[in-house]
């Protein structure tokens, strides 16, 4: 199971708090049972929400996939990568400043001095 985000924290937590208040302002009860039944009621609400609050993974993800199926092309998880495509492998680290602006007029742009 995944762990919870900070927004279904949040979300959960301040449903929590609201509804309990705003549920004992408009019934007015002052008998103990009466506020337990609202604080779960509340407790049961802020679970409900903090699971229905879609996550950004999740949502893409999702939106990936029907894009796809509507499409007919692959997912980019499926799509083989070819090789050599945009992989970037670290230059040695300790570079003279000689073979540096070298490296740089050749390669191209470069954020070494």
């Amino acid at each position: 199971m995944p762990r919870p985000t900070a927004a279904q924290f949040a979300y959960g937590s301040a449903t929590v708090v609201f509804s309990t208040i705003a549920m004992l302002l408009l019934s007015g009860t002052a008998t103990g049972i009466g506020v337990a039944v609202i604080a779960l009621a509340a407790l049961a609400l802020g679970l409900l929400v903090s699971l229905t609050v879609p996550t950004a993974k999740a949502a893409r993800t999702v939106r990936d996939a029907n894009d796809a199926a509507a499409s007919g092309t692959p997912t980019e998880a499926a799509r083989p990568e070819p090789a050599g495509s945009d992989a970037r492998v670290p230059g040695p680290r300790s570079v003279s400043a000689r073979s540096s602006r070298a490296h740089s007029a050749v390669g191209g742009h470069s954020l070494r001095g």
